[in-house]
């Protein structure tokens, strides 16, 4: 339970998820990197509806840039909430860190 101006939910707060950095590795395919150090492969094709169609052109779905957090597209124009992208991808192990 928490209480957020005043009102008392009984859900756990969640925590704000952020976006830091994205790496494209295929077609709608990306590594996404968490403000929590956390990197994760994320398979765009579950963006579907008209509003996702451009990002199915490989140029288009490459030239992202993320702002305050959340990878956008086509000027903004496209966009997709951090959240969404957390909770439909999957772990990624880095195999270029060596454990010591």
């Amino acid at each position: 339970m928490f209480e957020l101006n005043g009102i008392v939910y009984a859900s756990e707060k969640s925590k704000k998820i952020s976006i830091t950095d994205a790496k494209v590795t295929d077609h709608l395919m990306m590594i996404i990197t968490f403000a929590s150090g956390e990197k994760r492969i994320f398979d765009a094709s579950v963006l579907t509806g008209s509003a996702f169609k451009p990002l199915e052109d490989d140029a288009v779905f490459s030239n992202f840039k993320i702002t305050h957090g959340v990878i956008t597209w086509m000027n903004d124009e496209i966009d997709c909430a951090p959240e969404y992208i957390y909770e439909h991808s999957y772990e990624y192990q880095d195999n270029n860190t060596i454990a010591m």
